[in-house]
């Protein structure tokens, strides 16, 4: 049986960097694959490493007359029993009917029209699982399957390359450059934190206007902008206290990721982090856009060793259980053979 994902999107973020995971996961399973995807360099050089053929096409929706007739013409000759269809964009496109099962992984609580004609329906959280039902899908046509996370091989980022001291409390900050990732308050926590550094990795369009804060704030000198990064196990395993403060977020890749890496999380209680964290145990959580509370707190984590231990194992034991890559992939190879067999 083939899996052929489909995924529309040109740029980099968690979804798109899960999607390589889940792919990689799925091969070393023995799953066949193949997918169609934006273009997008990193993302292709990817799936050559890991031997899944990618077809680069448009998904120049709504006014594409290619990418979906592509689409089509190669899930018959794989042949393909499943379609993935990775967020939105790819729906525009897809064909709707076919020789195959069609299923759409939901990771936002995205306008369901774009999953038209699907069989079936994949949220990678409760809330988004009750936000499908919400709208009118039948429960048997609806699962929750989350996101693993599994650290990755590479050593820790050296801090004298970034020309951070060895002694120094180091908060990391990952995700896209964007209002609801909410780096601003991350800033304004670093200016409330003197003894603290801070590594920000992502890439996006608010980079010059966050380093006109970080200036405003007078934290310059002790804040790194890293742009985007292919290796963030280095960055967990560096860092002593990873922070969160998203306004809004489904899910949160990165509790799950810190979780993995041992890296002790604050984060803000917005609705994904808010329902993933259990404040006190396996992360802290602060109200949202509190600069002052994600300050004490992570303050709080570097100065109690016997805290933060007590959160990294509480979520060390997340990632063995629910969140383990063996339990995820059980999952999505049993939706395959439900829905692809012939």
């Amino acid at each position: 049986m083939t899996v052929l994902h489909l995924l529309g999107s040109p740029g980099d973020g968690g979804a798109e960097t899960y999607f390589l995971s889940l792919v990689e996961a799925l091969r070393d399973d023995g799953l066949e694959q193949a997918a169609a995807i934006h273009a997008n360099a990193g993302r292709e050089a990817a799936l050559r490493a890991l031997g899944v053929p990618a077809h680069v096409l448009p998904f120049d929706a709504p006014f594409d007359l290619i990418t979906g007739r592509r689409i089509r013409a190669l899930a018959k000759d794989l042949p393909a029993r499943v379609l993935l269809q990775w967020m939105n964009r790819a729906g525009r496109v897809v064909p709707r009917k076919g020789p195959w099962k069609r299923i759409g992984r939901l990771g936002g609580y995205y306008d369901l029209k774009y999953y038209r004609g699907a069989d079936f329906l994949v949220a990678n959280t409760r809330d988004i699982e009750a936000h499908i039902l919400a709208k009118g899908w039948p429960s048997t046509r609806v699962a929750y399957v989350p996101n693993f996370a599994t650290p990755g091989p590479e050593p820790a980022q050296a801090r004298a390359a970034l020309d951070t001291p060895e002694g120094a409390p180091l908060l990391l900050g990952m995700g896209r450059l964007h209002k609801v990732k909410a780096h601003d308050v991350s800033l304004k926590a670093l200016a409330l934190y003197p003894e603290a550094y801070l590594w920000i990795a992502g890439a996006g369009a608010l980079e010059g206007e966050l380093k006109v804060l970080a200036g405003r704030l007078g934290v310059s000198s002790r804040v790194r902008f890293l742009g985007w990064r292919s290796d963030a196990s280095a960055l967990y395993r560096a860092a002593d206290v990873c922070l969160f403060p998203s306004r809004y977020e489904p899910l949160g890749n990165t509790v799950i990721q810190a979780w993995a890496h041992g890296c002790p999380i604050v984060a803000a209680a917005s609705q994904g982090p808010g329902v993933l964290i259990t404040d006190q145990v396996d992360g802290i959580l602060t109200p949202v856009e509190d600069a002052a509370a994600l300050a004490a707190a992570a303050r709080r984590v570097f100065q109690d060793p016997a805290l933060a231990t007590r959160l990294i194992e509480a979520g060390l034991a997340r990632i063995s259980g629910e969140f383990g890559q063996a339990a995820v992939v059980a999952r999505w190879r049993s939706l395959f053979h439900q829905y692809g067999e012939p």
